[in-house]
């Protein structure tokens, strides 16, 4: 006889904190049109990924001088590492002076135990260095 369907399970009192890595440490901004990485997370040795991770991303900066396109990326390990979402040259409002905000989102199928992602930036065109005021990587274990 199969066993009866529980519908009123609950997950309070169960500890996810381990799966769920986030940073909002600015490590650079990008200079001229060069794809630079302004934040970075570790995924944690000790969990299990049983689908993937899911990823997102966002920054809030101020466009350089010439800026006429802003394309964010989630990468693994660094700015030459595999892509796993890019927002493509973004134009709508991207003009030198102008503080804007990008937001990327991912899900990595094929992680590695302590695999490293980055968020990067590239400022088309930009003839001087973009200023990065904030930015966030959320990476939830799933």
């Amino acid at each position: 006889m199969p066993l009866p369907l529980v519908l009123n399970a609950s997950a309070q009192g169960l500890d996810l904190s381990p799966r769920v890595v986030t940073s909002t440490t600015v490590a650079a901004s990008p200079s001229a049109a060069t794809e630079t990485t302004i934040c970075t997370i570790t995924l944690p040795t000790n969990v299990a990924v049983s689908a993937g991770i899911l990823l997102f991303g966002w920054a809030a900066l101020t466009v350089g001088t010439s800026g006429t396109a802003v394309n964010a990326r989630l990468r693994r390990t660094d700015t030459a590492g595999a892509v796993q979402a890019a927002t493509g040259a973004t134009t709508g409002g991207i003009a030198a002076g102008n503080l804007i905000d990008i937001n990327v989102q991912a899900f990595d199928t094929g992680p590695a135990s302590g695999q490293v992602y980055v968020l990067t930036l590239t400022v088309t065109g930009g003839a001087a260095a973009s200023t990065v005021s904030a930015c966030s990587i959320l990476a939830l274990v799933v």
